[in-house]
């Protein structure tokens, strides 16, 4: 369940008002659901996949990759396995945990674990959205924002992209106000 944070502290966890306080940034956020696949399952609760497993879990969910093949153009996919023995994680976190954009959409599908993406609002609020495993989210290019795991450190992601050239985050050097522990 994601769960939105203001930068007053005021909580949503109804997916119909998160939406709503998004649509200014024309975010899109949706829920699809992990198949009840034992094999997909077992996977999915390892800490990391080597590159053949990845592979596996890819195709066992591409049904949502050719709908936006199909409806926006999309051309690759990949599957992000990040948890904390990982050498040198919060190095590679970093990158994305500073206000940024990006040339092109920056699309998500979490399938396990959990991460938080902020944003900056067009009046220059800031909000922290949780994302949570069977929600897919679309962060248009060019909205400002910023991406870091919660304290369990553990996300399993499929990436989309229509090209990689525009994923390069640049960074707007704005400061984030909001990060502070989640309270749940």
């Amino acid at each position: 369940m994601a769960i939105l944070k203001l930068e007053n502290g005021t909580l949503y966890t109804d997916l119909n008002q998160i939406i709503q306080e998004l649509a200014p940034l024309n975010i899109q956020i949706n829920r699809w659901n992990i198949p009840n696949n034992p094999e997909l399952q077992s996977l999915l609760a390892n800490s990391s996949l080597n590159e053949d497993e990845k592979e596996q879990v890819l195709k066992t969910l591409d049904s949502y990759f050719e709908q936006l093949q199909q409806t926006a153009g999309y051309q690759s996919r990949d599957l992000i396995v990040l948890h904390p023995l990982i050498d040198h994680l919060d190095e590679l976190m970093a990158k994305f945990d500073q206000i940024h954009t990006h040339a092109d959409d920056e699309v998500r599908y979490v399938i396990d674990g959990e991460a938080i993406f902020g944003f900056v609002r067009p009046d220059g609020t800031q909000v922290e959205l949780t994302v949570q495993p069977e929600e897919y989210i679309n962060v248009p290019a060019g909205t400002e924002h910023w991406f870091y795991l919660t304290p369990a450190k553990r996300v399993k992601a499929i990436r989309y992209f229509i090209t990689t050239d525009g994923w390069t985050p640049q960074y707007t050097g704005r400061e984030i106000r909001t990060r502070q522990p989640l309270v749940r």
